[in-house]
C-alpha cells in the first residue's frame, strides 16, 4: 500500500496540488494499480518467448523503380508565368531598404 505521503511527494514532483478528498481518492487508485503490478510480478515469464509484435507484418509498398519523368515542355504548358524552364511565382517577402 502507498501511503499519502508518497503520493504527495508525487504530485509535488509533477506541480500538481490535490485537495484532501482528491489525495485519499487517488492513493487508493494508485495503491490500487500498484497492486495489480505486484500480481503481475509473481506471473511466471520465463518460458514465454519474446513478443515484439502480436500480428505478422508484411511490406506492402511497391517496388522503387525509377521511370523517365515528363518533358519540361509539357509540365510548363500550363503554367501562367514562366522564365526559362523556372516557373515565376509572386513574391511573398518584401525587401526592406535599411
Amino acid at each position: 500500500m502507498i501511503s499519502k505521503d508518497s503520493v504527495v511527494h508525487v504530485a509535488g514532483l509533477a506541480k500538481l496540488q490535490f485537495s484532501e478528498t482528491e489525495l485519499e481518492k487517488y492513493t487508493s487508485q494508485l495503491s490500487e494499480i500498484l497492486d495489480m503490478v505486484e500480481q503481475l510480478e509473481s506471473v511466471p515469464t520465463q518460458d514465454v518467448p519474446v513478443t515484439t509484435q502480436s500480428i505478422h507484418l508484411e511490406n506492402v509498398m511497391r517496388a522503387d523503380v525509377a521511370k523517365p519523368g515528363e518533358p519540361v515542355a509539357d509540365l510548363l504548358k500550363n503554367v501562367p508565368t514562366k522564365k526559362g524552364t523556372l516557373i515565376q511565382v509572386p513574391a511573398i517577402i518584401d525587401k526592406e531598404e535599411d
